[in-house]
């Protein structure tokens, strides 16, 4: 169960919502397409970005599930566990597996515990990655998570939403640091740095709504968040080139989705 109550917030945007609606879901509201929708008209391949960044974390669950053997898992700004969620994947292959999904929306971290309640082994709680030790100190966390044991760290499409005057690179190094040898970090990240169109019209929407966006990052200083680390091929690349298998990789919008999986040895 989460440690929080509130009714969902439907007169702002929020991001959990938004991300539901750009994989086609339904848990979302008018203010989440509208801002998603403005986005789109800059480039309408956000759509598709989203699912390539969804199916990326298939890809990454099923193989740290399946191929590392790998059975509990920590996500961070996980948003609303609806379109193809990681316990569902990872307890397709093993249903003995454990989540633990971190959201730090109020009305996400209550409306998500819904989703998923009554089901063993899988909590929703309310925590932010600016926060990491309070994530890990949660007793919810402590509860399923054995940190004697390998660990994924997930942090799929969040850290873009972290500002630098937060130091997002410390953030997950403590997190890093709790994890045994063995562990993995999942990894994507929005970048923006050469595409100035499609930044400065993200950036105004955003800001519109005060939604904090540090998508400017480049490729390189998105890497220094794998730092100290063994880093999986086929390496930091873009969420469609992520062991893509046959299908050929391709660029499915403007903005560019870099992503990686690393080894804590």
């Amino acid at each position: 169960m989460s440690d929080t109550s509130t009714e969902l917030d439907t007169t702002r945007p929020g991001l959990a919502r938004m991300y539901d609606y750009l994989l086609g879901g339904t848990e979302n509201h008018p203010v989440d397409r509208a801002l998603v929708d403005e986005i789109a008209v800059t480039d309408p391949g956000v759509f598709a970005a989203a699912r390539a960044n969804r199916d990326f974390l298939i890809r990454a669950v099923t193989y740290l599930t399946e191929e590392v053997g790998i059975r509990q898992f920590l996500d961070i700004g996980s948003g609303l566990p609806t379109q193809d969620n990681v316990h569902a994947v990872a307890r397709a292959i093993d249903p003995s597996a454990r989540v633990v999904y971190v959201d730090n929306d109020p009305t996400v971290a209550v409306h998500a515990e819904s989703l998923v309640q009554g089901q063993d082994g899988i909590a929703v709680i309310l925590g932010d990655l600016g926060s990491p030790q309070s994530v890990l100190d949660h007793p919810r966390v402590r509860e399923l998570i054995d940190f004697e044991q390998p660990v994924a760290l997930l942090l799929v499409a969040v850290l873009h939403f972290v500002p630098d005057g937060k130091d997002p690179w410390a953030a997950v190094r403590l997190l890093l640091d709790a994890l045994p040898a063995g562990s993995h970090l999942v990894l994507s990240h929005v970048s923006l740095a050469e595409l100035d169109d499609l930044a400065a019209t993200t950036d105004r929407a955003f800001e519109k709504r005060s939604i904090e966006l540090n998508a400017n990052r480049s490729k390189t200083q998105i890497g220094h968040f794998l730092d100290g680390l063994e880093l999986l091929p086929p390496g930091l690349v873009e969420t469609t080139e992520w062991r893509a298998g046959e299908v050929a990789p391709r660029r499915v919008s403007e903005m560019v989705i870099y992503a990686g999986v690393a080894r804590k040895n």
